[in-house]
């Protein structure tokens, strides 16, 4: 099995950083409103950065690390936030 570390904007310039093991479910969870409550204030969300990885203990280590001080400078650096 595939898990995946994803960010996701909305229509209002909200980011938002998760973890899943199906990217699409999950996104359309995060439009529909009916899984996040960090992702209830947004609209429109859409994908913007995707990371896939093995095990589910390397997507959790490695979306930490996205919201930590150092993965929020890597996405600037990349033009994502």
């Amino acid at each position: 099995m595939k898990y995946y570390v994803y960010v996701i904007k909305s229509l209002e310039g909200y980011y938002y950083t998760g973890m899943t093991e199906n990217i699409e479910r999950r996104l359309l969870e995060h439009n529909n409103k009916t899984k996040s409550f960090w992702t209830k204030r947004g609209t429109n969300w859409e994908l913007i950065y995707i990371e896939e990885y093995e095990s589910k203990t390397e997507a959790m280590k490695r979306e930490r690390w996205m919201k930590s001080g150092h993965g929020t400078k890597l996405l600037k650096e990349k033009g994502l936030k």
